[in-house]
């Protein structure tokens, strides 16, 4: 009987131990458990927010607008060739200009830019002398010397009409023919150059005009410069033609600083393929004539004023500058009587014949 006691008081002993084991795991859990609720309690505040802010945002009756995610960032667009007409009509007032160290990559690229944009102001650009053949080609390009292709092109019917062939200039009378040539200025001694030029034509060359830039420089009043528009106009040769024109605008260009005709075509030449010759030449003269004139250049009126160094030294005023455009840009009259139908179809206008009102 004595023994039982010890019994239950070994069995409380062992409860009591199995008690404290459990005692620490149930505090831990009780510790978990109320972490967890605290931070559902502490996220359920700001889910009622942002839903609240959602109805606020939503319209009346509608339900709350989706979050959307941010937009993937997108790369610069380049403006399309098109979009960038508008400029040429009214080129920007402030211009960069090309740096003075400029590279020759950097030259060449702006050159060739330059007769792009040049191009499409002047898709019909043609040889402003009138002419049939070779022959009235080479005959004008020497009258052209010390006057207008507009003058010329008002004389030359008379002659041509009298003298159709080298032969027949050959055998003219000089007085008769200084008499048909007096509009275009410096008549004798431009009668001493095509007659000369027409017997040589006729003894040298059995009449025909030669396409090669050697024989016809030697020419009577024959150079390079016409030798380049004949062989580019009437060969369909490439040439390039350095004549006042083109002299002035490249080397307000800077595409040259060189002054020598036969130096500035080598140099302008070199930027540009030889494919390109004639119809450069084409595009710079008739930007001289019409737009970047020697005196007074229409700058606020200019195609290519952002790539112009010189830009300033004319009329800046987009509307004063208009007033100073000249021929189809200035709504007159071009310089040819029978111009390329290319040039009627963009708008251009036929010039008066000689003694036309």
């Amino acid at each position: 009987m004595k023994k039982e006691p010890t019994a239950r008081a070994s069995g409380s002993s062992e409860g009591t131990t199995a008690a404290a084991k459990k005692t620490p795991a149930k505090k831990a859990a009780g510790k978990t458990a109320a972490k967890t609720a605290a931070a559902k309690k502490e996220t359920s505040p700001t889910k009622r927010t942002a839903a609240k802010k959602a109805k606020k945002a939503a319209p009346a009756g509608g339900p709350a607008a989706p979050v959307k995610k941010a937009p993937l960032a997108k790369k610069p667009l380049v403006v399309p060739k098109k979009a960038t007409a508008a400029v040429k009509a009214a080129p920007a007032k402030t211009v960069v200009k090309p740096a003075a160290n400029e590279s020759r990559t950097a030259l060449v690229r702006r050159a060739r830019r330059i007769n792009r944009e040049l191009a499409e102001v002047y898709p019909y650009a043609h040889p402003e002398l009138d002419f049939e053949n070779p022959f009235q080609l080479v005959v004008a390009t020497v009258l052209s010397a010390q006057t207008t292709d507009l003058r010329v092109n008002q004389t030359t019917p008379a002659l041509f009409a009298k003298y159709p062939t080298p032969e027949d200039l050959a055998a003219a009378n000089p007085e008769e023919v200084e008499e048909i040539l007096r509009p275009t200025g410096f008549f004798r001694a431009k009668t001493k150059s095509v007659i000369g030029l027409s017997k040589a034509l006729a003894e040298d060359f059995g009449g025909e005009v030669p396409g090669r830039l050697e024989d016809l420089v030697k020419l009577p009043g024959v150079g390079r410069k016409t030798a380049f528009v004949v062989l580019g106009n009437a060969f369909g040769r490439p040439g390039i033609t350095v004549d006042t024109h083109f002299q002035r605008l490249v080397r307000r260009w800077r595409w040259t600083e060189e002054t020598d005709p036969d130096k500035i075509e080598a140099a302008v030449g070199a930027l540009f393929p030889k494919s390109d010759w004639t119809d450069l030449s084409h595009h710079v003269i008739w930007h001289g004539r019409r737009i970047c004139h020697a005196r007074k250049p229409a700058c606020g009126a200019c195609p290519i004023a952002p790539l112009c160094p010189a830009y300033g030294e004319g009329e800046t005023d987009p509307e004063k500058a208009k007033k100073l455009l000249k021929y189809e840009k200035g709504g007159l009259p071009g310089q040819r009587l029978k111009p390329p139908q290319a040039y009627l179809d963009a708008g251009g206008r036929p010039a008066p014949p000689l003694g036309a009102g």
